[in-house]
C-alpha cells in the first residue's frame, strides 16, 4: 500500500509537469482565475478575522513562549524527512546529507525535535519541497491561486503540497494513532506564526487598499526568489509572512 501511494504521488508530480497552465504571452503575473481567487481571498479573510486571528491571540497569550517554541521545533523536525526526499529527487545530495545530520541531531540531542540544537551547530534549515522539485524538473509555474483555507499558491506549488503529504516518510513510520499529534503540532505552529506575525498580517489583510493584489505580489516574489527564478529579486523580497503561516501545516 505504501509503495502504491508513493507511486501515485510521483505520478501526480509527473502529471503536474504538463497540467500547469501557461499564458499565451509571457507575463509577470498570470492570474486567469482572478475573479474566483478574489472570492476565495475574501473567504480566507473572514476565516482569519472570525477564527484564526482570535485563536492565535489566545494561543500566543496563554501558552508560554518556551512551550510554543518547542511545539514549533517539533513540527518543523517532522518535516525534515520529506525535505530530504526532495533533496534526493533534485539531485542535491549535499543538502540531503546536511538535512539528515540536522534531523539526527534534533531528534536525539534535541529530544525528539523539541529543541533546535542543530542550527547552533552549523546545520541550519535548508528547505526543499516537491513544488521546488517540479521546478527543477522543468514544470511551469502555472496560474496563481488563492486556495480556500490555505491561501496563496501557484498551480505547481499546490500540486507539490499534495505530493509532499504523501511522500513524507514520517507518515509511514508512525501509525494512525499519532496522526492527531503530528497534525495538532502543525496546527499549533500555524497559530504561533499568526500570533508572531500578527501586526504584519493585519496590515496586509485589513489596512492595505487591495489586500488581494498585495498578497499575490508578496507570495509570487518570495516564491520566485526561493526558486531563483526572479532576476530582479533582492534580499528584501525573501520575506513572505504567508509562507510561514500557510506552509508549515503542509510539511507534515
Amino acid at each position: 500500500m505504501r509503495h502504491l501511494l508513493v507511486r501515485c504521488a510521483l505520478l501526480l508530480g509527473l502529471v503536474a509537469l504538463a497540467a500547469c497552465s501557461t499564458p499565451d504571452e509571457p507575463v509577470e503575473i498570470y492570474d486567469p482565475y482572478e475573479a474566483d481567487n478574489r472570492q476565495s481571498h475574501e473567504f480566507n479573510r473572514n476565516v482569519d478575522s472570525l477564527a484564526l486571528r482570535p485563536a492565535a491571540t489566545g494561543y500566543g497569550t496563554l501558552v508560554p513562549v518556551p512551550v510554543r517554541m518547542g511545539v514549533s521545533n517539533f513540527s518543523a523536525n517532522l518535516g525534515i524527512p520529506g525535505t530530504i526526499v526532495n533533496d534526493l529527487l533534485q539531485g542535491s545530495f549535499g543538502d540531503a546529507a546536511h538535512n539528515s545530520f540536522r534531523f539526527v541531531l534534533n531528534s536525539t540531542l534535541g529530544l525528539g525535535g523539541l529543541f533546535d540544537v542543530a542550527t547552533p551547530g552549523g546545520f541550519e534549515e535548508r528547505s526543499a519541497d516537491f513544488g521546488q522539485t517540479l521546478a527543477v524538473w522543468g514544470a511551469p509555474e502555472g496560474a496563481y491561486l488563492d486556495v480556500p483555507l490555505f491561501g496563496p499558491r501557484t498551480e505547481r506549488a499546490l500540486a507539490g503540497n499534495i505530493v509532499d503529504i504523501v511522500l513524507n516518510p514520517v507518515n509511514y513510520v508512525f501509525g494512525p494513532e499519532y496522526a492527531m499529534v503530528i497534525y495538532g503540532a502543525g496546527a499549533a505552529t500555524v497559530l504561533d506564526d499568526r500570533y508572531v506575525l500578527g501586526d504584519t498580517l493585519d496590515a496586509i489583510l485589513y489596512e492595505s487598499a487591495d489586500s488581494y493584489a498585495l498578497l499575490r505580489s508578496l507570495y509570487l516574489q518570495n516564491r520566485r526568489f526561493e526558486l531563483n527564478q526572479s532576476g530582479t529579486a533582492g534580499p528584501d523580497l525573501a520575506f513572505d509572512p504567508y509562507e510561514d503561516l500557510y506552509g508549515d501545516i503542509f510539511e507534515e
